[in-house]
Parts: C-alpha cells; structure tokens; sequence
C-alpha cells in the first residue's frame, strides 16, 4: 500500500492567516485607512487597543478603543494580558493578547493598529508578523490633518508633530511603506489590502508565535 504523500501546493490552496501590524504618526489617518479596507471588502479582524485616555466625542467604545481606568490598565499589565503597551502623551495603549490568538485560531486575518513605539516593539516580539509603516505625503500635510481634526491644543499638536518627524525616520525599519496621500485614501487602502493577500502566498513565510 503506498503512503500518502502531502501535497506540497495545500499552504498556498489555503493559506494561513497573516498578522498585520498597521503604524505611522498621529494624524496620518491609520483609523480612516483601516475603515476604507472594509469598505472595499477587506475580510479581517481588528483588534481594539485598549487605552486609559478619555474618549472622544467621535469614538465608539469597543469598536475604536477599549477604555478602561488607569487601574484597571495596570492589573492588565501585572496579570500579563497585553501583548505590547506603551506610555505616549501621558496615556496608556496596549494590545490584547486574547483577541488576537482567538481571531488566528478561527482562521481570521488579523490587523493591528499602534502607535510607532509600540509597532517597534511588536517587531521584534512577533516576527512572523506583517509591519506596515502609513506615512504622510510630507510633515507639511500631517500638520494640516492634526490641525484640522480639532482633537488638540495648539501645544499638543507641536508636541506630536516633533514626535512624528522622529518617527518618520524610522519607516525602513518596517516591511513596507504606504504613503497616504491626500484625495487618496482608497488608493492606500487597496495598497494595503494587496500586501495582505501577497504575504498570504509568500514561499517561506516567517514563523508567528504568540
């Protein structure tokens, strides 16, 4: 009797699920980008940063953020719930762990969105995942969008744009680039959206493990 031989075209047949890590400076529009891959389709489960700032006017609790109290954050952390946190402008954010080992095992792709620090963070404890740098067509552009938006003071938005150009040097340290010009947000949705399914059918995808 022969043996069964594996096939080895059943990884690329049904690929595993891919982790992919969204980051960039405050105000480059990480939300919107996300919010225009469902749009167009985008099959994907995100994960909600849990954060002890107060909640905007515009925010939906459990589908922006999950907001908890100071405390409640920090027995997170003490328990070992979070995959990464980080301090930035006074306010704590984390990552779930539970989230994204469920979404995984289910089969689900998963997207993540975090502040620089913290994607830098997530790069080196996951490797297997997928990190994509969203940048500003210029600091000019970023610093209309954090004007604009109205959520912070004049000083506020000094301070994020001094911690934006810091960070904008650090873009080559991430898998890709996507530039979210203005007028196009779908354009770098869908550029998005391309990476994910091209990892999907990379040959020697890296090894994730949670």
């Amino acid at each position: 009797m022969s043996i069964p031989q594996p096939d080895p075209l059943a990884p690329y047949l049904r690929p595993a699920p891919v982790l992919v890590v969204i980051t960039g400076p405050s105000g480059v529009g990480k939300d919107s980008v996300i919010a225009a891959m469902r749009a167009q389709g985008g099959a994907f489960h995100f994960v909600v940063t849990a954060t002890d700032r107060a909640r905007r006017a515009n925010e939906v609790a459990g589908v922006d953020y999950i907001f908890v109290s100071t405390a409640e954050f920090e027995r997170m952390l003490r328990e070992d719930e979070l995959i990464e946190h980080a301090f930035v402008y006074h306010q704590y954010k984390g990552v779930p762990k539970a989230q994204v080992r469920e979404a995984l095992a289910a089969g689900k792709d998963v997207v993540m969105r975090v502040d620089v620090q913290g994607a830098m963070t997530l790069r080196e404890r996951l490797p297997g995942a997928v990190t994509i740098f969203l940048a500003p067509p210029s600091v000019e552009a970023l610093a209309q969008r954090l004007q604009g938006r109205g959520a912070d003071s004049a000083a506020q938005v000094q301070t994020r744009l001094r911690t934006a150009q810091a960070e904008l040097a650090l873009a080559e340290a991430f898998d890709y680039v996507v530039v979210n010009w203005e007028g196009q947000l779908e354009q770098a949705a869908a550029q998005v959206l391309a990476i994910i399914e091209a990892e999907k059918r990379r040959t020697r995808r890296r090894r994730l493990a949670l």
